[in-house]
């Protein structure tokens, strides 16, 4: 008996000293990847964030976090008191940055609820990068336009061109939701070792964003999205469609 409690106290200090050692490691390995970089602070998300949380509710759900300045989104917090008096405007997810955008006064709480979908519209969502998406402040209730392009475009017998194209395909769109898309929180080494440092993926990671559409529209759009990029373009009611048309590498210079 004596023989084996021994043994148990000798596997809980094996243990112990080999998380310590772990923890160094990686601690190490994180000094040393970010040696050479002008580094910030930001707030990164640890939990999830539920859309309404009052700033001031954040704390424990985030965590200060040293990363290269370079992905730094622009609109980041270093500091709660940035977002005193506002609420989460949308489901904050795990990894991604604390950003001033997605916070607002809570009278200006957007909700899908609150959006008037007009009869006969359905809802889809694509994942888009931030810089695809002014900026990431791009607001439910808001209206844009959406810009495709893709690498070939089809020659009048049908044979690929190899030649790019962009063009509006919609105009006016609805935007009912803007979530930030989940994102891993840690990075493997290249060669196997423990996760180097918990980052944010580039300024806030992908954006998914639900439009309002008609039958035809939502093609067009599922289309785009699986087969070439999209970007959107921030209208209203008094912005001008005139004058557009296909794009190509020729058109662009006349």
């Amino acid at each position: 008996m004596k023989n084996r409690i021994l043994g148990i106290v000798a596997a809980l200090v094996l243990a112990a000293v080999g998380t310590a050692v772990l923890v160094t490691y990686v601690k190490g390995a994180e000094r040393r990847a970010l040696a050479g970089e002008r580094t910030v602070e930001v707030l990164v998300v640890q939990a999830p964030i539920a859309k309404g949380t009052p700033a001031e509710e954040v704390g424990p759900l985030v965590e200060a976090l040293t990363v290269p300045a370079k992905v730094r989104a622009d609109d980041s917090v270093a500091s709660l008191d940035a977002l005193d008096g506002r609420v989460a405007a949308t489901d904050l997810v795990v990894g991604e940055q604390l950003l001033a955008s997605r916070f607002v006064a809570p009278d200006e709480l957007p909700t899908l609820g609150d959006i008037d979908i007009p009869d006969g519209l359905q809802l889809v969502t694509v994942s888009l990068e931030p810089n695809r998406v002014l900026g990431g402040e791009l607001q439910p209730g808001s209206t844009v336009g959406v810009l495709a392009s893709f690498g070939d475009a089809p020659a009048e017998d049908g044979a690929a061109t190899g030649s790019p194209t962009t063009h509006f395909i919609l105009q006016r769109v609805l935007v009912a939701r803007v979530q930030g898309e989940p994102q891993p929180t840690a990075a493997e080494g290249a060669d196997g070792a423990p996760p180097t440092a918990t980052r944010p993926a580039a300024p806030g990671g992908n954006l998914l964003v639900t439009f309002a559409l008609n039958a035809p529209a939502a093609e067009r759009l599922v289309f785009a999205a699986e087969h070439g990029t999209m970007w959107l373009s921030l209208q209203t009611d008094d912005t001008s469609a005139d004058g557009t048309r296909v794009q190509t590498k020729e058109t662009i210079y006349q």
